[in-house]
């Protein structure tokens, strides 16, 4: 089955551009439409193909690729690694939480001292106690 790619940006205003690269006058540019909401692209372009082409819409797959603009692309990349060096960093809290848990009670410290100690339930330092 082929697949259309349907590449999606924002236009001025509350409205997304639309175009099908391959299709149209100029196939390169690719054929143009336009989506009020982003949940409505693979829609309208499914339609317009399936318009231009003469042929059912459920013969072709149509994927959707967003163009955002290259400063918004970046806040995202940044976010992006952001939020995975926090997911590290809490990884790596989380195994010096249970290093110093097990510490403690090699000490000698019951479970309820080792909560308070790390500010958790005496619960939870049991888990840490005995977690892999």
């Amino acid at each position: 089955m082929k697949t259309y790619t349907a590449i999606a940006s924002p236009d001025e205003g509350r409205w997304w551009f639309i175009r099908i690269p391959g299709l149209g006058n100029n196939p390169d540019e690719g054929l143009p439409t336009q989506a009020r909401r982003l949940t409505d692209v693979e829609p309208m372009a499914r339609d317009l193909i399936a318009v231009y082409l003469d042929v059912p819409e459920d013969s072709f797959n149509v994927e959707v690729k967003i163009e955002l603009p290259t400063s918004v692309s970046a806040h995202l990349q940044h976010a992006d690694e952001l939020r995975r060096r926090a997911a590290q960093a809490q990884t790596e809290a989380a195994a010096e939480y249970r290093a110093a848990a097990r510490e403690l009670k090699a000490n000698g410290l019951t479970v309820r001292d080792i909560g308070k100690v790390l500010d958790v339930s005496h619960q939870r330092a049991q888990q840490l106690v005995h977690s892999a």
